[in-house]
């Protein structure tokens, strides 16, 4: 989706003309403004691709959150990038190398050992290693590659342009096969992230589920880096999820508000950069930081006005 061969065609041109529309900015009522976007079949398939990226990367993202590898996740995420470029040299779609790195990445941080303190800061160093190898070999692809140097900022920073309803239609079957697998292990798997001692002591298959967890992860990073590219894929793992377990401690209400949060920032992003030159990526990396930072304060105040009656 993101590679320079699609990124200066159809997209482009329906951009081009979608500014035309917006140029006298907002109409400040919002279903003539969605009509509007929507009279554009790249705004309706970016739409389409956003929901689904944002709804599998918050129920992810909530995971991993709560397991505390939030650094692995990173990680998955940014090894995206070399993937994309070095599928980009190769002349086959970007989302085959996203793919294929994110899940290749986390298959070598589930084969790392993570019982005890040593081995813990052996993964760390490992993961971080691998990271800036693979960050190494994607500037060498793309310098290879010698395409346009909007493609590169494409992959790095995400862009809505040339998203196809064939895209569309494979990002729907990638969150409907993670978001399955997930509803099949997500009860030992949410036992073993609150408690994995108590949880592999009861035969719950601890290092099973963390594998799992892990390819998931990186398919859900692969999907989520199509829009907001690898650089910013980490705001919709982490950031939803983050906000939704500050509101909420019960399981349930915080995967919903983390789903919540992630599609409205979704959302707003791409409302937002439609009417902008500026990657879709920050602008869904800010609303998704302020989210945070609101709730955070919210509950920081609630508790201390608690605390003083």
């Amino acid at each position: 989706m993101l590679t320079a061969d699609v990124y200066g065609a159809a997209g482009a041109a329906g951009l081009s003309a979608g500014w035309s529309v917006g140029s006298g900015g907002w109409s400040w009522n919002l279903l003539t403004d969605l009509r509007q976007m929507w009279a554009f079949p790249f705004m309706v398939n970016a739409f389409r691709a956003g929901t689904l990226i944002a709804v599998g990367a918050a129920v992810m993202g909530w995971f991993m959150v709560l397991r505390r590898q939030s650094f692995a996740g990173h990680t998955v995420a940014t090894v995206g990038f070399p993937g994309a470029a070095g599928a980009a040299l190769l002349g086959v779609g970007a989302v085959y190398g996203y793919v294929t790195f994110c899940v290749a990445a986390a298959l070598v941080i589930a084969a790392l050992p993570r019982a005890g303190r040593a081995a813990g800061g052996h993964e760390s160093a490992v993961t971080g290693t691998v990271q800036a190898f693979l960050l190494a070999c994607g500037f060498l692809f793309t310098t290879l590659y010698k395409g346009l140097l909007g493609g590169v900022t494409s992959l790095l920073f995400g862009s809505f342009l040339g998203i196809t309803t064939a895209q569309v239609w494979l990002l729907f079957a990638v969150t409907a096969a993670v978001l399955g697998v997930l509803a099949v292990i997500g009860r030992p798997l949410l036992f073993a992230s609150v408690d994995p001692d108590v949880a592999a002591a009861r035969g719950v298959p601890v290092r099973l589920l963390s594998t799992a967890f892990l390819v998931l992860l990186g398919a859900a990073a692969a999907e989520a880096s199509q829009i907001t590219g690898s650089l910013l894929v980490f705001a919709l793992l982490v950031m939803p999820a983050a906000t939704a377990q500050i509101l909420s401690a019960r399981p349930a209400v915080s995967l919903a508000l983390s789903v919540a949060v992630a599609v409205a920032v979704t959302w707003l992003g791409l409302i937002t950069a439609y009417y902008s030159p500026y990657p879709i990526g920050f602008y869904v990396t800010t609303f998704a930081f302020a989210g945070y930072v609101v709730a955070y304060v919210m509950t920081r105040s609630v508790r201390f006005a608690g605390g003083r009656t």
